[in-house]
Parts: C-alpha cells; sequence; structure tokens
C-alpha cells in the first residue's frame, strides 16, 4: 500500500470509485424515477400530489400529524384573516 503524507493511496481510491459507482447508479435511478413520474402523468395522475404523497409517508406517523396540525391551523389563520379583511371593508 503507498502512503502519501499519511494517506494509504490504495484505500481511498478503493473509497472514491466505490463513490463514484454509488453516484452512477444515483443517477440511474433518478433517471427510472422520472420515467415512472412520466408514466403516471401520461394516465391523468397529478405528480406534484403523487410527490407530496410519498414525502408524508416517510415522516414518522407522530411527525406527520404534527405538520398536518399546523398547516391546519396555518390555513385557518389566513382564512381567516382573509374573511376578516373582507368584512372590514
Amino acid at each position: 500500500m503507498v502512503q502519501v503524507g499519511g494517506v494509504a493511496g490504495d484505500q481511498i481510491r478503493s473509497f472514491i470509485e466505490r463513490i463514484e459507482r454509488l453516484e452512477e447508479e444515483k443517477k440511474g435511478l433518478g433517471e427510472d424515477i422520472k420515467e415512472v413520474y412520466a408514466s403516471a402523468k401520461a394516465v391523468g395522475f397529478d405528480t406534484k400530489v403523487m410527490r407530496k404523497v410519498i414525502s408524508l409517508r416517510k415522516l414518522d406517523p407522530a411527525d406527520r400529524a404534527e405538520q398536518e396540525a399546523l398547516l391546519d391551523v396555518y390555513m385557518h389563520a389566513i382564512e381567516g384573516g382573509a374573511s376578516t379583511e373582507s368584512e372590514s371593508e
């Protein structure tokens, strides 16, 4: 094993090459995902909503419930503020 400046050349090369292979795999998977979204869109599904569903499914149930509760509070605050302004005019 060649060492330059305390760094093992073979070992670092191995890590770098592994990361490069994984990056290529990730790029391929990203392209596959785009194709699935395109197929879903072609048959009429809303891909923005699908992305949101996927995002929500990734969350822990407690975190998801908290986000949904906050969203509800914020929406009521916005809607309430808008109707109050209209009534005062």
